[in-house]
C-alpha cells in the first residue's frame, strides 16, 4: 500500500492518530489521578476548541498556559490549536513583571492557568480578556465549565481546524533570558512537523510508545518529546507534576523512550552509586560493584570510539544477564529503546556510566530557534562525546570563528514583535547564528565547545570552554549542584560553587549534623575536603592551563528562575560576576580568606 500523506498541521495530526485507536490510553497521571483515552482526550479538544471560539478567539489570536505538569493541560492546549490559536505555557515562576512582558508580547487573548496562579497574573496588568482557572472557583476567572458553555451553536469544529495552514504560528517559546528580556521564538506547524518527522527518522516513534512529562511545558524539550510527538505519533504520556519525582515514577511508567537534562541523568547515576555502596549484603554488593566495573570498561571503550574488545563484550554480556538487567529495571529503563540528553554539556562520565549499564543513550543538541533538535545520532550510531549528525534535510556551515550556522525547515519564523533581533539572527540567506562555537568531524559528527559569548580568554590569551571544565568538576563530585568556573582575563581559572539542595539534607543526616542550611554545610570542613578532593578529580580530565586552582563554595542553594540560573537551568554569568563580585576578588587575592579553598592543598593535606 502506498504510503499515506504526512499531515500539514498539528491538527490534522492529531485528527489523524486519535482515530488510530480510540480505546487506547493517552494520558495518565504518575502516582494515580486523571486519565484519558484517545476518544476522551479527541472530545474534550472538540469541546475546548468550540469554548474558546465562543470566547471570541479565531485564528491568528494568542492563548496562554500557566500550570504545572497536568492531563488537564493537553486537552486545553491541542483545543487552542484546531481553532487556529497560537498556544504557548509560560514559566510558573514568573513574577509579575515578567509575566506582563511575556503576556504583551505574545499579545494573549486568553489565559487558562491554575487558581493558585489567577492573582499573579491580575498582578502583571496585561490586558487580558479572559482569564480561566481550571481548577476552582475565583471571582472574576471563568471555570472550565463555564469556557466550554461558551461554545456557539453554530460552531463547525472540522471546518475550523481545517483552515488551520501549515504556515500558521502554532507556539512561542520564550528565550532563558540569560541577558535582557526574554525573545519569543515563534514556531510553525511546518516547523513542528519537520522536526517530529525528522527526529522520528533517526530514533523511532511508535504509537503506543511510552514517555514521560516532568519538565515545564514552558520548555521546547518537553513540548516536542510530550506534546507534539503525542499529536504526531500517538505516544501514551505520564504527567509528573514534581520534577524531583521523576526517578520515582519510572518504574511505574516503564518508558519506551526518555529524555532528561544533564542534572537529572547526574542524580539518577548517583543515587545507583550510593544504593551499590550501601547494599547491606556484602556479596550482592560484591557482585554489583562488579558488574559496574564491567560496565566501566565497555563505555571506555566507547568513548574512546574504539570497538569493545571481545574479553569484554564476553564479560558483559554475563553481568548484563546476571546483574545489570535488574538494575535497569529497578531503575525502570528496561524497557527504554533509545534515551537522549540535551539542553546542556553532560559530562562523558556520566553518559558512559548509562551506556555501560546497557542503556541505548545517545546526546543531542538544537535550541529553541531551531524547533528543538538540531543533531541526533541513534545510540546504535553514536559518537560518544559528540552530539550526532544534524537531522536530515538541515544545512550546516561552521564560520570563520567556529560559529555553528544553520539553515532549513527547522529555522524559526522570527522572534515575536522584534525584527531587528530577527535579522541579526537570520542573515539574507536564511542562515541562523546559533551562537554555539562547535567543530564537525570527517563523518559528520558534531562536537560543541561553547557559547561563544561565554569563552574564557585568560591573561595569557588562551581561550577555554567554561561549559568544558564545569562539565569536568561536576562530573567528579555529585554533592556540588552548580559550579561556574572563573577566569576571564585572570592569571589562573576559579570556581564558585553552590551545593546540591537535594543533596544537603541527606548529607547532613547521614553524618549526624543538625544543620543542614546551606551556610551551615559551606564552613563543614569534612564537605569542603569532599569537593576539594572531586575538584582534584576533575583537574585531571582537564589540562594544566583549565584546571580549577581555588574555589569557594558559597553560603547559598541557587534555583532555576532566580538570580543566577535561569528557568532552563543555564547560567546568568554576567549578573552572577556582579553579584558576587566580593567572592570572585577574593579567589585571586594575594593572601586568600578562609572561604578560599585550594584542592591541592587540602588533598595533599589529607594524604
Amino acid at each position: 500500500m502506498p504510503e499515506a500523506p504526512r499531515p500539514t498541521t498539528l491538527c490534522e495530526a492529531f485528527q489523524n492518530t486519535a482515530s488510530l485507536d480510540p480505546d487506547a490510553v493517552a494520558l495518565r497521571t504518575a502516582g494515580g489521578g486523571p486519565t484519558l483515552t484517545w476518544a476522551q482526550y479527541a472530545e474534550q479538544v472538540r469541546a475546548v476548541a468550540a469554548g474558546l471560539s465562543g470566547l471570541g478567539v479565531t485564528r491568528g489570536d494568542t492563548v496562554s498556559l500557566m500550570m504545572t505538569n497536568r492531563v488537564e493541560f493537553y486537552p486545553l492546549e491541542v483545543g487552542a490549536q484546531h481553532v487556529g490559536a497560537t498556544s504557548f505555557s509560560v514559566y510558573n515562576t514568573l513574577p509579575p513583571a515578567d509575566l506582563a512582558h511575556v503576556f504583551g508580547n505574545a499579545g494573549s487573548k486568553v489565559v487558562m492557568c491554575e487558581a493558585q496562579f489567577v492573582d499573579r497574573i491580575r498582578a502583571s496588568g496585561a490586558p487580558i480578556e479572559h482569564i480561566v482557572a481550571i481548577d476552582g472557583v475565583v471571582d472574576g476567572a471563568l471555570s472550565v465549565d463555564e469556557l466550554l458553555a461558551a461554545a456557539p451553536a453554530d460552531f463547525d469544529f472540522d471546518a475550523t481546524w481545517r483552515a488551520v495552514q501549515p504556515d500558521d504560528i502554532v507556539t512561542l517559546i520564550y528565550t532563558s533570558g540569560t541577558t535582557g528580556k526574554p525573545k519569543g521564538v515563534e514556531m510553525t506547524h511546518a516547523n513542528i512537523l519537520f522536526e517530529s518527522f525528522a527526529v522520528d527518522n533517526v530514533l523511532g516513534l511508535r504509537f503506543g510508545d511510552r514517555g514521560t512529562s516532568y519538565l515545564p511545558t514552558a520548555h521546547i524539550a518537553d513540548r516536542l518529546t510530550g506534546l507534539y510527538f503525542q499529536e504526531v505519533f500517538g505516544t501514551e504520556l505520564t504527567t509528573v507534576a514534581d520534577v524531583r519525582a521523576v526517578a520515582a515514577a519510572l518504574p511505574e511508567v516503564r518508558p519506551t523512550f526518555w529524555g532528561g537534562v544533564p542534572r537529572v541523568w547526574e542524580k539518577l547515576k548517583a543515587a545507583v552509586e550510593f544504593a551499590v555502596a550501601n547494599e547491606p549484603d556484602e556479596m550482592k554488593r560484591a557482585a554489583l560493584q562488579w558488574a559496574l566495573s564491567v560496565g566501566a570498561k565497555k563505555a571506555a571503550a566507547l568513548l574512546a570510539h574504539q570497538p569493545v574488545p571481545d574479553d569484554v563484550a564476553v564479560e558483559w554480556a554475563t553481568a548484563d544477564e546476571v546483574v545489570l538487567s535488574k538494575l535497569r529495571e529497578r531503575l525502570g529503563l528496561e524497557r527504554v529503546r533509545w534515551a537522549v540528553s540535551g539542553a546542556a554539556p553532560i559530562p562523558t562520565q556520566t553518559l558512559g556510566f548509562f551506556v555501560g549499564l546497557g542503556i541505548q543513550m545517545t546526546e543531542l543538541w538544537g535550541m529553541s530557534e531551531l524547533s528543538c533538535v538540531a543533531t541526533v545520532s541513534h545510540p546504535s550510531d553514536a559518537k560518544l562525546g559528540t552530539v550526532g549528525k544534524f537531522l536530515s534535510g538541515l544545512e550546516c556551515k561552521i564560520a570563520d570563528d567556529g560559529e555553528i550556522l544553520v539553515r532549513g525547515p527547522l529555522v524559526m519564523k522570527g522572534y515575536r514583535k522584534e525584527p531587528v533581533k530577527t535579522a541579526e539572527t537570520i542573515d539574507a540567506d536564511g542562515w541562523l547564528r546559533t551562537g554555539d562555537i562547535g567543530h564537525l568531524d570527517d563523518e559528520g559528527y558534531l562536537t560543541i565547545v561553547d557559547r561563544k559569548k561565554e569563552l574564557i580568554i585568560n591573561a595569557a590569551g588562551k581561550n577555554m570552554s567554561p561549559a568544558n571544565i564545569e562539565k569536568a568538576i561536576k562530573a567528579a563530585c555529585p554533592l556540588i549542584g552548580v559550579v561556574m568556573a572563573i577566569g576571564d582575563a585572570r592569571p589562573y581559572n576559579t570556581a564558585l560553587i553552590v551545593l546540591d539542595a537535594e543533596s544537603a539534607g541527606p548529607y547532613a543526616a547521614q553524618r549526624g549534623l543538625a544543620d543542614a542550611s546551606p551556610e551551615a554545610l559551606a564552613a563543614d570542613p569534612e564537605l569542603i575536603a569532599q569537593i576539594a578532593a572531586g575538584v582534584a578529580r576533575g583537574n585531571t580530565e582537564l589540562s594544566r592551563v583549565e584546571q580549577i586552582k581555588r574555589f569557594s563554595v558559597l553560603p547559598t542553594f541557587w534555583e532555576p528562575g532566580g538570580d543566577e540560573m535561569t528557568l532552563t537551568m543555564k547560567l546568568k554569568r554576567r549578573p552572577i560576576v556582579d553579584k558576587y563580585a566580593a567572592a570572585i576578588d577574593a579567589l585571586y587575592a594575594p593572601e586568600p580568606g578562609p572561604a578560599v579553598h585550594e584542592p591541592n592543598a587540602i588533598v595533599a593535606a589529607a594524604i
